[in-house]
């Protein structure tokens, strides 16, 4: 909801803008005005259309059109804000009802291939690679190497794409990586099947982590760092593995 609300305050924030610097009623600028009303259309419709909302654009066109020349409107500003809220509730309800249809029977199938543990959480566990190291414990703070993606292949997170491990807390990721990394040794490799309440549930993670979205890992535990016991928490145990992208 926050990435949507942004998307609708940015297209408002660069109509008033083009409006104050004279680019809207400018005729004289022959094409430029068609053009730039263009490019604010896609970039609203890329924020909208992670949302599952469906439009009819003859009626977006008019709200907008009649907000912008202070014509009298079907709604208030509040009445239209909660509309939207309805709206994008029901749809993230649907959303996260067939990403749920699809993570289980993706685990279902997942769970049957050689090699693969189900633990009593309903995390699923594939060793790759075993390693020689200490497992760690569960106040470690831990160096990483991890792509994740959703059980399409869409990668949301690499540490491999940009170019070093990460340090990460084991107190502060997500349930699935905790237990998965506990398992594991140094030096060791893994591929972590996370069911989405031991990842981000019904809100989902933003992007291209939908609500109730199974989550795929393959990590690799370079090394341990430290213990963390004792010491300031920082962000949120719910957070995503990459500390980087706490409170998204």
């Amino acid at each position: 909801m926050k990435k949507l609300f942004c998307g609708i305050l940015v297209f408002i924030g660069a109509a008033v803008f083009c409006a104050a610097e004279g680019i809207v009623e400018d005729a004289q600028k022959g094409n430029e005005k068609a053009d730039t009303s263009y490019a604010f259309g896609m970039v609203v419709a890329s924020d909208l259309m992670e949302t599952g909302l469906e439009f009819n654009y003859n009626s977006f066109v008019r709200g907008f059109r009649e907000a912008m020349e202070k014509e009298k409107t079907r709604y208030t500003m509040d009445e239209a804000m909660n509309k939207i809220q309805t709206a994008f509730t029901a749809a993230q309800a649907e959303i996260g009802k067939r990403n749920l249809e699809k993570g289980t029977a993706f685990l279902e199938e997942n769970g049957k291939k050689p090699g693969v543990v189900t633990t009593a959480s309903g995390l699923q566990y594939e060793l790759v690679s075993e390693g020689s190291g200490e497992v760690p414990g569960p106040t470690d703070k831990v160096k990483v190497n991890y792509r994740g993606t959703t059980i399409d292949g869409t990668v949301f997170d690499s540490t491999y794409e940009r170019g070093e491990p990460m340090e990460v807390p084991l107190d502060r990721v997500i349930p699935g990586w905790a237990e998965g990394l506990r398992m594991m040794k140094e030096g060791g490799k893994a591929r972590l099947c996370i069911p989405p309440n031991l990842a981000y549930g019904e809100k989902g993670g933003g992007g291209a982590i939908g609500p109730n979205s199974v989550l795929v890992f393959d990590v690799e535990l370079v090394s341990i760092v430290h213990s963390t016991e004792g010491e300031p928490a920082e962000g949120d145990a719910e957070n995503t593995p990459n500390p980087e992208k706490a409170g998204q």
